[in-house]
């Protein structure tokens, strides 16, 4: 079974997916893929200094993350210009992932993709498990978590499809809301309800 975890920003996805890691499933971390895809001396990272400029490459020949963010979030077409150029190498690399997972024998993979849905990648997965919590929590979250204004959280929370719209395509839910103890509760009846089928 793969199953596919999402959520959005500051939904508590990452601490579902420590969860499951911690019980043991192997995880395909759609973000840490999006990093391995733009290493220094990547064909990716070639491509997008080409598209956005030298700015974007620190002096060390990494990506220069804040600037290509402080591009993409006020343009929509810079973004989707971004995403164009990212998704195909983080789709080969999660697949090409999956796939060694799967021939070391893992019967049940997790694959941690926050836009899941935005990307139309429901193909790549069984199940859809979606994290979800309040939007004043989302928005609190997000605040105290990274310092940003209320303006700033709001525009990257509104880059994303709503939750709700995440929460009628997903198979299971999550609401994380509460204590730790509770998601955990609502992981474990999901995953044992799934092993049933």
């Amino acid at each position: 079974m793969i199953i596919g975890l999402t959520g959005s920003i500051a939904s508590g996805k990452s601490t579902v997916s420590n969860m499951l890691k911690e019980l043991g499933y192997p995880i395909v971390d759609a973000d840490l893929v999006a990093r391995v895809v733009v290493e220094k001396g990547t064909k990716t990272l070639e491509t997008i200094r080409e598209a956005f400029g030298e700015e974007v490459i620190s002096e060390d020949g990494t990506l220069n993350r804040e600037e290509l963010g402080n591009i993409i979030f006020s343009s929509p077409q810079k973004r989707k210009q971004l995403n164009d150029i990212m998704h195909p190498a983080i789709r080969e690399e999660m697949l090409r992932q999956k796939h060694f997972l799967l021939e070391k024998g893992y019967d049940t993979i997790v694959m941690d993709i926050p836009l899941l849905f935005e990307s139309k990648l429901q193909s790549y997965v069984d199940k859809i498990l979606v994290v979800t919590v309040t939007e004043e929590t989302q928005l609190n979250r997000l605040m105290a978590r990274n310092n940003y204004s209320l303006e700033e959280a709001t525009a990257r929370i509104q880059s994303q499809l709503p939750l709700s719209i995440k929460e009628q395509g997903a198979d299971a839910v999550i609401y994380n809301n509460g204590t730790l103890e509770y998601t955990k509760e609502q992981l474990q009846k999901i995953l044992s309800l799934w092993k049933k089928e």
